[in-house]
């Protein structure tokens, strides 16, 4: 007979670990996921009208997807088998799949929850393809890795694939706030701790309800004991539980905006050791690398452009590598396009030539497209005169004519006018040699 994990233990062993005695029974009490489990969201529709069938919860570690397939389990009233791809073979699949197919002869619902199953091999998987197709079991797959890649099409086409999201700051403050109430959790430490640094913590875990929930423990027992028996959490206990000091620093507030415009302008100037330490401010407080690689790319164009063309590559690539890598491996990734772009020659010509054109546009929107650069595709367009008068550049051994591109009013108008940085410099003479050419 196969072990089941049971679902209706109370949960109130002290002994057991913090995030298993905080494990939610119920989607009343699950946190996060608001995408899924909202009024109206698709996954909450299918566990109101009991429609569960085999699916995949895709998200990074401790966002839930272990206990969102116990609480399923249990809101179907189905058996619960926690299977691991890490401890388990082919052969404990098969007995598993017999007393599953037995039970459901007999009636009985039984999930099977695999975590990790991208670590499973194409054999082992297909070891469950059977038994899914017969409805014998409901299998819920957890995975880090992009499912596309890591499971097999022929099971994955039988699975709802479901994405987490990482939790929310917001999220984990009131999951810990909770904890420090709850009688499973931590109240018979009667810990006391400011929100503040409770926050610090939820910000700290990136995320994951399960780093979270440790290192508020951590903080706790190692909190200063009053005589009344209560324990007293400090900023020096937490700042030691996560092993660095808590930045000031506020993602949606004025600190965020005050040390991503001193990494740009510390880049402008060309300070590598300043644009350095304002990257690392940024991401040792917990701001998402994601965010910091999207302003380099803006700052690729719009502080350096044509100057060193390969900037933008070296920005775009450095937010591929964070989308890979996520942090902490990403920081070196980031640090190598900081110091890149601090370093390449400098210009804001592009930035320039549209802010001009833009105003030009913005108050002469109605101004009419030449009719030499028109595309004259029917008849009715080349009687009024569409395309006459072009000039086909390559027909010419300079390959480049004298032709008017821009509206009439505006002929003569200069919006990009690049400098004698960097590369831009070829850019500004070759500039020059046309504009001679057009004037002869």
């Amino acid at each position: 007979m196969m072990e089941q994990l049971s679902l209706f233990g109370n949960g109130n062993d002290l002994s057991a670990p913090l995030a298993s005695r905080m494990r939610p029974e119920t989607l009343a009490d699950y946190i996060g996921q608001k995408h899924l489990l909202g009024e109206g969201k698709i996954l909450k529709q299918i566990l109101q009208k009991d429609q569960v069938s085999s699916m995949i919860f895709w998200g990074p570690p401790g966002v839930g997807k272990t206990t969102l397939a116990r609480i399923i389990a249990k809101h179907t009233k189905a058996a619960f088998v926690d299977f691991s791809a890490v401890t388990s073979g082919i052969k404990e699949i098969k007995e598993i799949m017999k007393q599953a197919e037995n039970d459901r002869q007999m009636g009985w619902k039984t999930i099977v929850f695999v975590d990790e199953i991208h670590r499973f091999n194409k054999a082992q998987q297909d070891a469950f393809l059977p038994f899914v197709e017969k409805g014998s079991i409901i299998l819920i797959g957890a995975t880090t890795e992009n499912p596309s890649f890591e499971i097999n099409s022929a099971l994955l086409s039988r699975c709802k694939v479901f994405v987490l999201e990482a939790l929310s700051k917001d999220d984990l403050t009131e999951l810990l706030l909770k904890t420090l109430a709850d009688p499973k959790g931590l109240q018979h430490m009667h810990a006391v701790m400011d929100r503040s640094l409770v926050e610090v913590i939820a910000a700290f875990a990136n995320g994951d309800a399960r780093t979270a929930l440790n290192t508020l423990e951590m903080a706790v027992l190692n909190g200063e004991i009053r005589p009344d028996g209560s324990i007293v959490v400090t900023k020096q206990t937490v700042e030691q539980c996560i092993g660095k000091k808590t930045l000031l620093y506020d993602k949606n507030g004025e600190e965020h905006y005050n040390l991503i415009s001193a990494l740009h302008k510390s880049m402008r100037n060309s300070d590598p050791d300043a644009a350095v330490y304002w990257l690392a401010r940024m991401l040792e407080a917990g701001e998402d690398p994601l965010y910091v690689a999207r302003r380099l790319i803006r700052f690729a164009s719009e502080d350096i452009g044509i100057a060193d063309s390969q900037a933008l590559t070296v920005a775009v690539s450095a937010y591929q590598a964070c989308h890979f890598n996520g942090m902490p491996e990403c920081d070196v990734n980031l640090t190598q396009a900081v110091v890149y772009l601090s370093m390449a020659p400098k210009s804001n010509a592009l930035y320039t030539a549209y802010t001009r054109a833009r105003t030009d546009a913005a108050v002469m929107l109605n101004e009419p497209v030449p009719l030499q650069i028109r595309n004259g595709v029917t008849e009715l367009m080349r009687d009024l005169h569409y395309g006459e008068g072009y000039e086909y550049a390559h027909d010419t051994e300079e390959k480049v004519t004298a032709m008017k591109c821009l509206p009439e009013s505006l002929v003569g108008k200069k919006y990009y006018e690049p400098t004698a940085q960097g590369k831009e410099a070829e850019v500004k003479k070759r500039l020059e040699e046309l504009e001679r050419f057009r004037k002869l």
